[in-house]
């Protein structure tokens, strides 16, 4: 395979000997980690604990390739691929206080899979930059930003060739250099990930220099006012596009002319920032402010007296009759009763602190409806602006399903105003109980955080897009854990919902097709050891007359520890679980529950937050009163 690659090399030598040429002006500017491997690995290392990246012996590449099985008498021609093969590539320590841009030169020959990662001192899980699966007869180049950081951090680079013969994973260069990936001042003999949109009368070219236009009057580039520009050609009235995938969303450069003559538009340096281009238009205004789950008290909430009712805070003694609160299934959240409201046409509002104008919002909160007939009037939000003016931003169309429900609002305001929610009721028949927890408010649209609550957070696990890493026990187990949306199969076990937001996924196992006794065990990805605490934090459902035990344990070189169990039916609510535990070796955590004695007992998690540190203070104070839970 390694002469494969190097005749793959010396084809494309002059392709990436221009790119190189390019790009000398930019050489004094490159920073700790670039390596073009042609003597060395510059300090990159293999981890001792898989596979070697071996340096080709002519220089200019690593590469991890599958191992082959020579033993005489195999099949066809006595060579056959034995696995997959994983090596881990790791940088030497780097510190960069500012922004950078990491390009990989890379190629997969037949199958495999690469990644890139960072790995920084005490945290449990490396953190996904970027990956690929994708194979190619040709070298290709990848661009990662590397957000700036205050402590040391290692690039950690995963590359598994595939278990089919002459499969690799091999790479070229490495060159980090200073700023966004998404700067581009057009020098390279590439467009920095832009496309053109091709069209027959009009395009972009990258130009300057020697290249030559028809009526070629363009001043030269900015940057250095003799090299290149990305410039736009037209000979007609149509327009052209100039794309770049940002985050799933394209950044688009568009040109039109209204002339036959056409004409010509040029576009250098352009770059991005994730600050603020200027200080006067930032944001000073803090939405965390209108934050809150209500197990302090009502944050900055206030209650509108003048309607004779009010919204209560209230909290459960969780158990197999009660809903708890959505933070912790044991704390407290705001309750309205409108069936006991004092007249007909019952209202109760709670307000938010005072909102600034002229600016997006993203509002996200729960909330848990039961016993309405009429839901269309059961919970609403409206924006109170000066004047008395009030603007309806949300109402809940669902039917009353009594499980906690994630809803989340964009909206905009051009003047100051109050958010309010409010519960109504026409009648004593009409009406239920209405709960609300865990309001937060973020500046932007919700669609541009769509993966809320987990997408952000290393090591957060909600099941909404797979199973992040976890996998079947398939040696030490006799059945599977489930991903489901919904309530479980079977009545009075299992939940109605997942955690997360009520309508999403969660793992569970269905008891009816076990025996008494027997198990199913998921296992996490592995988790680096840490000389200082970590902490587990995780949310499970134990409801049903037959339950049997959950239980979690860390698995180090074959040996398990017990961290956390819990047997026996323990409330029809999602109850939060937190563990923390020290580990100084790599290890694996276990999340292995246990069918009981029948049919109801199944068991789910939902929710999974594994991060070094200790755990955080879990304070609950559970109080039960003659009508404070959702009954």
């Amino acid at each position: 395979m390694a002469s494969f690659l190097q005749t793959k090399a010396a084809k494309l030598l002059i392709y990436l000997l221009t790119y190189v040429g390019a790009v000398v002006q930019a050489q004094s500017r490159l920073l700790p980690g670039s390596c073009s491997f042609e003597s060395n690995t510059c300090g990159y290392e293999s981890d001792a604990d898989h596979a070697s990246w071996v340096l080709h012996r002519d220089g200019h590449f690593v590469a991890v390739e599958a191992l082959n099985d020579d033993m005489e008498g195999s099949s066809g021609s006595g060579i056959e691929p034995k696995k997959e093969v994983t090596g881990i590539l790791l940088s030497p320590p780097l510190e960069h206080q500012e922004w950078s841009c990491m390009r990989l030169v890379y190629q997969i020959a037949e199958s495999g899979h690469l990644e890139v990662l960072q790995r920084s001192e005490g945290r449990s899980f490396d953190k996904p930059l970027w990956s690929s699966q994708v194979p190619s007869d040709s070298w290709i180049i990848a661009s990662v930003d590397l957000q700036n950081s205050s402590e040391p951090f290692r690039i950690v680079i995963n590359g598994r060739a595939g278990p089919s013969a002459g499969s690799s994973v091999a790479i070229f260069e490495i060159h980090i250099s200073p700023g966004y990936c998404l700067e581009c001042d057009f020098e390279e003999p590439l467009l920095c990930g832009y496309n053109n949109q091709w069209n027959v009368n009009v395009n972009w070219y990258v130009g300057g220099g020697g290249v030559q236009l028809v009526h070629n009057n363009m001043p030269k580039d900015h940057t250095y006012h003799n090299k290149t520009a990305c410039r736009l050609s037209l000979a007609c009235t149509l327009s052209s596009l100039f794309t770049r995938h940002i985050n799933n969303r394209a950044m688009v450069f568009e040109v039109g002319f209204n002339s036959p003559r056409g004409g010509h538009v040029a576009v250098d340096d352009i770059s991005f920032s994730p600050e603020f281009c200027n200080r006067d238009t930032e944001p000073t205004f803090d939405p965390s402010i209108a934050n809150c789950d209500f197990e302090s008290g009502l944050c900055l909430y206030t209650q509108d007296r003048a309607f004779g009712s009010s919204w209560r805070r209230v909290s459960v003694k969780p158990n197999i009759f009660r809903n708890g609160d959505h933070t912790t299934g044991a704390g407290s959240f705001l309750l309205a009763h409108s069936q006991l409201g004092p007249r007909s046409g019952y209202v109760s509002r709670v307000i938010s602190p005072t909102l600034p104008g002229n600016t997006k919002f993203c509002l996200r909160f729960y909330f848990l409806l039961k016993g309405f007939n009429q839901t269309e009037q059961a919970l609403a939000v409206y924006l109170l602006q000066q004047g008395g003016k009030q603007e309806k931003i949300w109402t809940q169309a669902e039917k009353s399903r009594g499980i906690w429900i994630l809803a989340d609002v964009t909206f905009q305001t051009s003047q100051p105003a109050k958010m309010a929610f409010v519960t109504t009721c026409r009648s004593f028949w009409d009406c239920g109980s209405v709960a609300l927890d865990d309001i937060s408010l973020n500046l932007g649209d919700c669609e541009l955080t769509a993966g809320f609550p987990s997408s952000g957070l290393l090591g957060h696990c909600d099941f909404e897009a797979g199973l992040c890493g976890y996998t079947q026990d398939k040696v030490s187990d006799s059945a599977d854990w489930h991903q489901r949306r919904g309530s479980t199969p079977t009545s009075y076990t299992g939940p109605r919902g997942d955690h997360t937001m009520g309508l999403g996924y969660y793992m569970y196992i269905e008891a009816s097709p076990m025996l008494p006794g027997q198990n199913a065990r998921l296992v996490s990805q592995p988790v680096r050891g840490n000389r200082g605490p970590q902490c587990l934090q995780f949310f499970y459902h134990m409801y049903g007359t037959g339950t049997g035990k959950l239980r979690v344990l860390a698995v180090k070189d074959g040996e398990e520890e017990l961290l956390w169990q819990r047997s026996g039916e323990q409330s029809i609510a999602w109850l939060r679980a937190q563990v923390e535990y020290q580990s100084q070796s790599r290890h694996q955590i276990v999340f292995e529950a246990t069918r009981g004695g029948s049919v109801r007992s199944d068991i789910a998690i939902d929710d999974i937050m594994l991060d070094s540190g200790p755990c955080p203070e879990m304070e609950v104070r559970a109080r039960v009163g003659s009508s404070n839970e959702i009954e």
